[in-house]
This record gives C-alpha cells, sequence and structure tokens, in this order.
C-alpha cells in the first residue's frame, strides 16, 4: 500500500471514531524518523485510547505491521508508530501543550494541511 493511500485509511479511521481538530504534517525531508505527521484531538482519555487502538487494529487487517505505539498507560497522548506515518491522538491540554503543530511549521515551509 502506497502511503498516500495509508494516510487516507487512517485518516477515514480518526474521522468514523469523531476525532477532533485533524492536521496533517508533510515533514519528508525535515525529519530523520517519519515522512508524515497527522495529530488530532479526543474528548477524553478512554476517546484517546480507543481512537489509537482502532488505527492500530484496522491497519494491521489491512496486513501493515505498526511499527510501535506508546502512551497507552496515561492515555493524554498516544503515539501510534506507521513508518512513513506517526498518529498523534492527544488530549486537548496535552496538544497546546507541546503544541507540535507550531514546532513543525518552524521547521518546515510546508504547508500544513487539515482534513
Amino acid at each position: 500500500m502506497q502511503t498516500e493511500q495509508l494516510i487516507e485509511k487512517v485518516q477515514t479511521i480518526l474521522d468514523d471514531m469523531k476525532a477532533r481538530d485533524l492536521v496533517m504534517i508533510d515533514v519528508k525531508g525535515k525529519s530523520s524518523v517519519t515522512d508524515y505527521m497527522i495529530i488530532v484531538s479526543g474528548t477524553s482519555r478512554r476517546h484517546v485510547l480507543s481512537m489509537a487502538n482502532e488505527v492500530l487494529q484496522k491497519v494491521k487487517e489491512l496486513g501493515i505491521k505498526p511499527m510501535g505505539s506508546e502512551g497507552q498507560e496515561g492515555g493524554d497522548w498516544v503515539l501510534v508508530d506507521l513508518g512513513d506515518i506517526v498518529v498523534h491522538v492527544m488530549m486537548p491540554d496535552a496538544r497546546s501543550f507541546y503544541d507540535l503543530e507550531r514546532l513543525w511549521r518552524h521547521s518546515t515551509e510546508e504547508a500544513v494541511t487539515t482534513a
């Protein structure tokens, strides 16, 4: 599966789970870790955990093996590493505090796209 197709699938999964404020950032050539970051907010810790788990489950069903995930014990910020795509599912307070959009906007001139 091409990266662009996987991005669309992940966005659909998150939309179906009622993710809030979805932002995708192209960090190709700017990060040695990934090419794209998808950042979304949840309405509760349970919602954050459910969205992250749904992404993990659905991509596995597509035959994609996630590289890993972190943050399930707290639920404030769960990171799902899909290789070329890293998904950040965050509580609004954590998202505001870490402000990944601003951080990556300053390190790249690429447009931040909102879906």
